[in-house]
Formats: C-alpha cells, structure tokens, sequence
C-alpha cells in the first residue's frame, strides 16, 4: 500500500534544517520542496511528460515563493499537462517571447499571408489552413523561437493529433509545418529546416478506391438509370454525371449562367459565389483553374430536360424542397442503392470518372493530355503541367467527348470493347495516343 503524503504546511517549511544531506519534503502530486545541505529550499515538481519521459521542473526558492504559491503553479502546469503540453516547453516559449525572438507563430502568420498573396487560395481555403494551424500547433509550439527547433519538437504535436485519429489532418499539418521552415530557411531567418526529416513519421491513412463497375456492366448501369422511378431531376444528375464525369460538388453547385450554350460548354470557375447557409458552396473547379467541360449533343440534350425541371432556379441541380439550395451530396448515391447497386462495393457517383476515364484510356484513340485535363487531374510536373493549362486541348477534347457519349449509347445496345469501338467495321482508325 503506498505511503499516504501528509500535505505540507508554510510552518513545516519553514521549520525545515539542513543536514548533511539534501532531502525532500513532499506535498503530493509530484510538488515537494528540497532541502538543500547548504541550507537553500527549492520547490521542485516531478512529472511524467507527453513524450513518456521524467520531466522536473523548479518553481522558486522558499521562502520568497510561498506554499500556496508553488501549488499554483503545480497546478497550472497539470492542466498543461491534461491538455497534452509539456509544461517545460510552454515555458521555454513564453521566454522566447518575452525576449521578443521570431517565434513559430509569428513566421506562420508571415507565411500564411505570404501563401496567400502567391497562391491565390479562396478565402475559405485560406481560412482553414490558419484555423487549423491555431488549433492544433499554436498553443503546443507557437511561441518557440524559430531558431532553437529540433526535428522532435515538430513532432509532438503531430503525435498528438495523430492519436486522436485524426490521420489526414496529421498529414497536411506535416506538410504546411515544413513549408514554414521552408519559407524561414528561404528569407534567411535559419539555416537549416528540421521539418524535411518529418518525411515518414507520420501514419497515412490507407488509400481507399472509389468503387466502379466493369465496363461490362456500363449498359446495364444506363438501362437502370433510364428506369429510375424517383425524382426526375436525380435521373437527370445521374445522366449527366455519366457523360461529362464532374465532381461531385462541381454538379451540386452548378449554375445555370455557367452554360455557354453557343459554344457548347460548361465553364465551371475556380470559385463560385456563396449560398447562405449552405457549407462549401463557394467549391468550384477543385484544381483552381477554370475547368472547360465541352458538351456533346447528348450532354446537351439533357441539359435542355434539366432546364425545364430547375430553369427558374440560379442553381442546375436545387434541392427537392428548396429551388436555393443544392442537391444533397448524398442525392446520387442513395439513388445508386435504390438501383440496387452497394455504393461501398459496387459503384458509387465518383465511380462514373472512373469507368470514363478506363474508356477514354483503352480505346487508344486520345492523348494523355487531353485526358488528364478533361478529368481535371493536377500535374505533378511543373513543366508539363504549365504546357497543358496553355494548351487546353479543347479540340480534342470535344471529339473525345462527343466519342464518349456515342460510346455510352452503343453500349445501352450490348457491350464492345473501347478499343474495339474505336475501330469500327474492322478499319483502325488513327491513333492519337502520345507516350
């Protein structure tokens, strides 16, 4: 049975003498004051720290720091503690500040405004980013001075948020920690970033695949589309995803004045404006580039049966009670198990990009270019990726999606390979794929 501590009194202390060796008198949960040989008193606290190491801290002498003064400050630093800091850090920071060193926070706060002006994020992105840095690095390391981090400071509270489960929230924190080092190395204020060696430390969350259907089954996904009892406008939302393969919310929040009906596209913008009250409706293209979607005359067609259910609405696909407010996000694939299909199995909405993409690819017939920029997949080479947004494609981008929606319609018939339907009557048509 463990020993019961007696808590400590200002007289005890005070009665406390000197021997020829230093002792402790302990007050309980970790505070006792240690009486030195020499005759000195010190307040000392013993704690386990985040990191599962011993940490001790020193609170003052006595009798200049006081019994209730030392409890205080005990207390203090448990509640740090409780809220996963180490007190011992906490305290280095807020000397850091006081001395008035650039501290983490300062040059974040420089970069974000930086990123911001560089980047051109949209408002809401750019709010995020700082919100979650506030929330999950500030408190734990903001008032570090820049210069005296080391690679395992950067790393507690990424542990932290990692432990709560929070893995991507982990990943883009590791990212943007290492952007600011980046930032400070670059405007001379270290000279060596101790976040590059952050690569790795952190748990990724397993990629999961959005589920598509074989091509196989592409007819029998139209022809139960086609008999879909519900309401007509999510028929119609199914359709379209179908032949102009969108994201999700780039359909949701669609606008009719987006439509170019003489040019025969859909110019979806970086930013869309706001709806009161309805979370993320400024998403636009999800790349920030203006994305051209051109509209074959199927796609068209049903354009035109859309208008007459939501023409009065500013929005293409409104809410079934509401003619200013989008669709659900969940409207395409309640629909989908309505079908009788299992979104987490089978195929769910963004699945249809999928099945688009493996046609457009095995028929042989466009360039990788053209594809990736129709999907309106990010570049990861800057060189490249600065050629394609100049060169749109937008030719062979129309061809490519006029041979898609003719595809979709042979294959309600019966099914052919896309390779095979780009050759029709058995003569090989040329080839338009470039390594």
């Amino acid at each position: 049975m463990p020993k019961k501590i007696v808590p400590l009194t200002d007289p005890k202390c005070e009665a406390a003498r000197p021997t020829d060796k230093d002792y402790s008198l302990f007050d309980g949960n970790g505070l006792h004051l240690l009486v030195k040989r020499t005759g000195l008193k010190v307040w000392r606290y013993k704690f386990k720290r985040p990191n599962g190491k011993q940490g001790l801290m020193t609170f003052g002498r006595y009798p200049s720091t006081r019994l209730k003064t030392a409890r205080q400050k005990r207390d203090d630093a448990a509640e740090l503690l409780a809220a996963g800091i180490d007190p011992i850090d906490h305290k280095k920071a807020e000397q850091a500040t006081k001395a008035g060193a650039l501290t983490f926070e300062t040059v974040t706060r420089d970069w974000h405004r930086n990123q911001v002006a560089r980047e051109k994020w949209s408002s809401p992105h750019a709010e995020r980013v700082i919100r979650e840095m506030e929330a999950n690095l500030f408190q734990m390391i903001g008032g570090f001075s820049i210069e005296d981090f080391k690679t395992r400071d950067l790393l507690a509270p990424l542990r932290t948020v990692e432990a709560r489960g929070a893995l991507d929230m982990a990943a883009r924190l590791q990212q943007r920690i290492c952007s600011v080092f980046r930032y400070a190395v670059q405007n001379g204020l270290i000279d060596y970033n101790p976040a590059q060696d952050l690569t790795g430390a952190v748990k990724t969350r397993k990629a999961k695949h959005r589920p598509a259907l074989p091509l196989e089954r592409i007819g029998e996904l139209q022809n139960k589309i086609h008999e879909y009892t519900g309401r007509p406008l999510t028929r119609l939302a199914m359709l379209m995803t179908l032949h102009v393969f969108i994201r999700s919310s780039e359909l949701r929040f669609a606008r009719w004045g987006e439509i170019d009906w003489k040019r025969k596209l859909w110019i979806i913008p970086p930013e869309r404006e706001a709806i009161e009250g309805v979370p993320h409706s400024t998403r636009g293209s999800k790349m920030r580039d203006t994305h051209l979607v051109p509209l074959s005359p199927a796609a068209l067609a049903l354009l035109e049966e859309i208008q007459t259910l939501s023409g009065r609405s500013a929005l293409i696909f409104p809410s079934d009670s509401n003619n200013g407010r989008p669709m659900s996000e969940n409207t395409i694939n309640k629909a989908l198990r309505r079908l009788g299909y299992d979104t987490q199995q089978d195929v769910c909405g963004h699945g249809f990009r999928t099945m688009a993409c493996s046609a457009l690819v095995e028929s042989g017939l466009w360039s990788r270019d053209a594809v990736e920029r129709q999907m309106s997949h990010k570049e990861r080479n800057g060189v490249r990726a600065a050629y394609i947004h100049k060169a749109e494609h937008l030719e062979e981008r129309r061809l490519m999606l006029d041979w898609w929606s003719k595809y979709l319609e042979e294959s309600r018939r019966e099914y052919v390979a896309p390779f095979e339907y780009a050759q029709p009557k058995g003569k090989k048509v040329a080839r338009l794929q470039r390594a």
